[in-house]
């Protein structure tokens, strides 16, 4: 008798076990509820004993606000939309059910839109470390912040203006800030936390993962959908695709790149091929200074960097004569002093050209837009010790206006800093292994033999020094034909930010529509 009671009882609680699993199982994905206590910081009242249900509602340490919804009107010329704007975020969590991290988004979806068939495309920037203001206040979103170059400087008013050309007519927008920037930031305390997230593939499956969450949370997993990544998007875009196709069960119809970085392999060491990637953009700053420039007024330049520069460069200076054709031809095309280019065997890095090119002036060009001068603050020194006219001093302008339309316009208030390019992200920045530097062309490869339906817009600034566009079209060249049929790639007048000029800014939003009105 007693051997069947401890029978019994050993498979009554083994069926426990067995169902307490199954439902740990059924949850699994689900957000770990909040706990019914929470402690009072040491020193403030409360600290022992005190109500338990004010301390149940107490805010979560580092959480952001929950998510607010506004309706917006925006009149443009010739059209009113009338849209939703929420800002918010996304938690995300360890596979042991414990929170790492709040990803923030800004998304607008325009009203009486079917939401089954209404294209969303989700945009993040690049750095790493920069948010998404750069895309949202400069190109896409309802409100833009003029960005004109030297027109702009750091007291600059940051008041948005209703943006003509935002995308809201034929796709809503998700705008998502990677962790440590804009408001996103860490749940998590520790170093663990920031190895998973600040590396390019911890980075990628995060912004995949908040993807998949916005559709799931905003029952929008029948829409078209649409990725969109500027600069070290490039990188990001591409993986993301890849991810969203193999682990999440989400089909993206297109990838739209902004002066994206392909390849870092071409921007390290000793390699020749950045020389090749820089020389037609610096034709392009030379030749701008005398009236406007197209690519196509660069036919001649591309060709030469192709052919005899590449062929010159190969030899190396062990070749004298070559040398010295190469060096004087590149001071021809840019209007570079002779003797430098010959000192320097016509290898200009970017900051020796940005240096170089108007030093009679004491100043500098811009990285970011070389078109852009502003002054050396030390132009008797023989180190360079110069910031980026073209993107210093957009930073405080952009920061202000972020916080002004999320905070007035959008009625969402964290706290804490609002990081619109925050350094610490790329310092600490896994880039993988050093004799592998990223790249995401093989995840291009893979994404359009993966779906025929996807289609690819690349799109560059001639005087972009960051993100050269011959770089791009060189990688770009190297894709099979079943891959170049589905991309286009187009260059405007302008720099990294090319959108900042209203007429590449128009130009552009049009193959964009184009794209997604396909």
């Amino acid at each position: 008798m007693v051997m069947r009671l401890q029978a019994l009882r050993r498979l009554g609680l083994m069926l426990a076990v067995w169902a307490f699993a199954l439902a740990g199982l059924a949850h699994a994905d689900d957000p770990p509820q909040p706990r019914s206590e929470t402690t009072a910081p040491t020193g403030q009242k409360g600290g022992r004993g005190g109500n338990a249900q004010n301390a149940a509602q107490a805010p979560e340490p580092h959480r952001l606000p929950a998510d607010s919804t506004t309706r917006q009107t925006l009149d443009l010329p010739g059209r009113t939309l009338a849209f939703s704007a929420t800002a918010g975020s996304i938690r995300v969590f360890d596979d042991k059910r414990e929170p790492l991290a709040d990803i923030a988004t800004n998304s607008y979806e325009l009203d009486g839109a079917d939401r089954a068939t209404r294209p969303v495309t989700f945009l993040f920037n690049g750095g790493p470390g920069a948010s998404s203001a750069w895309l949202q206040f400069g190109a896409a979103g309802p409100w833009r912040l003029p960005l004109d170059g030297e027109a702009l400087s750091p007291s600059a008013s940051p008041e948005v203006k209703p943006n003509a050309e935002t995308w809201l007519d034929f796709t809503d927008l998700v705008f998502i800030d990677p962790v440590g920037t804009g408001y996103s930031r860490f749940v998590a305390s520790g170093d663990d936390a920031r190895k998973r997230f600040y590396s390019v593939d911890g980075d990628v499956n995060s912004i995949a993962l908040v993807i998949r969450r916005w559709l799931e949370k905003h029952d929008r997993l029948t829409s078209p959908k649409y990725v969109a990544g500027e600069s070290y998007g490039g990188i990001r875009g591409p993986k993301v695709v890849r991810q969203l196709q193999l682990q999440h069960g989400v089909g993206v119809r297109g990838l739209i790149l902004l002066s994206p970085l392909l390849d870092f392999r071409e921007f390290t060491g000793t390699s020749l091929l950045q020389y090749v990637a820089t020389l037609p953009s610096y034709v392009a700053v030379a030749r701008e200074a005398k009236g406007p420039v197209t690519r196509a007024d660069l036919a001649d330049v591309e060709a030469y960097a192709r052919g005899d520069f590449l062929a010159d460069l190969v030899k190396g200076e062990a070749d004298k004569e070559a040398t010295t054709r190469l060096a004087d031809k590149v001071a021809s095309l840019t209007g570079l002093d002779q003797a430098v280019s010959r000192r320097l065997a016509g290898r200009f890095d970017v900051g020796e050209f940005r240096r170089e090119l108007d030093r009679k002036n004491g100043k500098v060009t811009g990285r970011y837009d070389a078109s852009v001068r502003g002054f050396d603050p030390y132009p008797d020194s023989g180190n360079s010790r110069f910031g980026d006219p073209s993107g210093d001093a957009l930073q405080a302008p952009l920061t202000s206006a972020a916080v002004d339309v999320l905070t007035r316009k959008l009625n969402w208030r964290p706290d804490g800093s609002y990081e619109v390019l925050n350094g610490a992200v790329e310092r600490n920045w896994d880039f993988g292994n050093g004799i592998t530097p990223p790249q995401s062309v093989s995840d291009l490869r893979q994404i359009l033999a993966t779906d025929a339906k996807l289609n690819v817009l690349v799109a560059h600034g001639l005087f972009d020094l960051a993100t050269p566009y011959f770089g791009s079209k060189r990688v770009l060249d190297q894709l099979p034909a079943f891959a170049t049929q589905r991309l286009k790639f187009v260059v405007y007048p302008g720099g990294h930010m090319f959108y900042s000029r209203d007429g590449s800014r128009q130009a552009f939003r049009g193959e964009v529509e184009a794209l997604i009105r396909e």
